[in-house]
C-alpha cells in the first residue's frame, strides 16, 4: 500500500471479501446460539471452530495479550469483554465483537443481541438501544456511498442517533481502517469532527462501529486490562461492519448479501467487488 495511503488494490480488494465472509459466518453461528444459560466462553468456542473450520485464524488471538476469538460484552461492558464463564440471563444485552484473518487479509465485525425474557420495560429498553445503535451503523454506511470524504460517515452517524435518542456517543472508541492489519488508518469518528477525513474513492476499506450508551458516556477499566465498562453502570451496545468502496460502489464485507437488505430502504444498492 505504499505511495497509495489507505486505500488497496483491486486484488487487494478481492482479497478482503473471504476475511470479511467468515467473520459474518462466525457471527451467524454465535448469534443462533445466543439464550438465556449459555456461558460467553461457549460463544467463543463456536467462533473459533467456525472460522478454523473455513481455513482462518481468529485475529483477536493476534493481539498481545489476548487469548479469544471474541469480545463479549454484556450489559455496562462497552468493550473488550473477555468470555468466560459468565452465563447469559433473560434480558441480558449481549455485544459480540468478532474478526477472522485469511490470505493475509482482516475481517471485523460486531452484532448485539437481546436474550429473550426478563424485566419486560428493561428489555425494551435494551432493544432499543440496540434498534438505535444499529440504524446509525447503517445510516454511516449509507452515508460512505455517496460521500466525498470519510468524515461524512460520523455526521451521518451522529445524526442518526440524535434523531433517534438521546443516548451518548462513546467517543473514545472509534471505527479505523482494514487490510493487512485489523486496525490501519484512518481513523472512523462517530460524531462530527473538524478532520474531514481521507476522500472516499476506490480502495478505501474501513470499519464502521459506532458505541453508543443510555446513559453517561465515561468509562472505567477492570483488573484484567481489558474489560471496559460504563462507569455509571448504565448499558452500553456496539454495532460494527467492515466496507469496502470499489469502482462499482461499496460492499458490505462482513455482511453474507453485502448490505442489501438492509441499505434497500436507504436507497443504496451495494455491489459486488470484481474477481480482479
Amino acid at each position: 500500500m505504499r505511495g497509495r495511503g489507505p486505500y488497496k488494490s483491486r486484488r487487494e480488494l478481492a482479497a478482503m471479501r473471504e476475511p470479511g465472509r467468515i467473520t459474518a459466518l462466525a457471527l451467524q453461528a454465535v448469534e443462533s446460539a445466543i439464550r438465556a444459560g449459555v456461558t460467553t466462553l461457549e460463544l467463543d468456542g463456536i467462533a473459533e471452530r467456525v472460522i478454523r473450520e473455513h481455513g482462518a485464524v481468529p485475529n483477536f488471538q493476534l493481539e498481545p495479550g489476548y487469548e479469544h476469538t471474541l469480545c463479549v460484552n454484556v450489559n455496562d461492558v462497552v468493550v473488550h469483554g473477555i468470555p468466560g464463564d459468565r452465563v447469559l440471563e433473560p434480558g441480558d444485552l449481549v455485544t459480540v465483537d468478532c474478526g477472522a484473518t485469511i490470505g493475509g487479509f482482516h475481517g471485523d465485525a460486531a452484532i448485539s443481541v437481546v436474550v429473550p425474557g426478563g424485566d419486560p420495560e428493561r428489555t425494551a429498553a435494551r432493544e432499543r438501544l440496540s434498534e438505535v445503535t444499529r440504524g446509525a451503523l447503517w445510516a454511516g454506511i449509507a452515508a460512505l456511498a455517496g460521500a466525498r470524504q470519510l468524515g461524512e460517515v460520523g455526521a451521518a452517524v451522529e445524526d442518526h442517533i440524535d434523531a433517534n435518542s438521546d443516548f451518548r456517543i462513546d467517543e473514545d472508541y472509534i471505527g479505523h481502517g482494514i487490510g493487512t492489519r485489523m486496525h490501519e488508518d484512518p481513523p472512523v469518528f462517530n460524531y462530527r469532527t473538524r478532520v474531514v477525513g481521507p476522500a472516499v474513492k476506490p480502495g478505501l476499506c474501513v470499519a464502521i462501529e459506532p458505541i453508543i450508551h443510555d446513559g453517561g458516556a465515561e468509562t472505567t477499566v477492570d483488573g484484567d486490562g481489558w474489560t471496559v465498562r460504563s462507569a455509571d453502570g448504565s448499558d452500553a451496545c456496539q454495532w460494527e461492519h467492515s466496507v469496502a468502496v470499489h469502482t462499482g460502489g461499496i460492499w458490505v464485507l462482513t455482511a453474507l448479501d453485502g448490505g442489501a437488505a438492509e441499505l434497500a430502504p436507504l436507497g443504496v444498492v451495494p455491489m459486488p467487488i470484481p474477481e480482479r
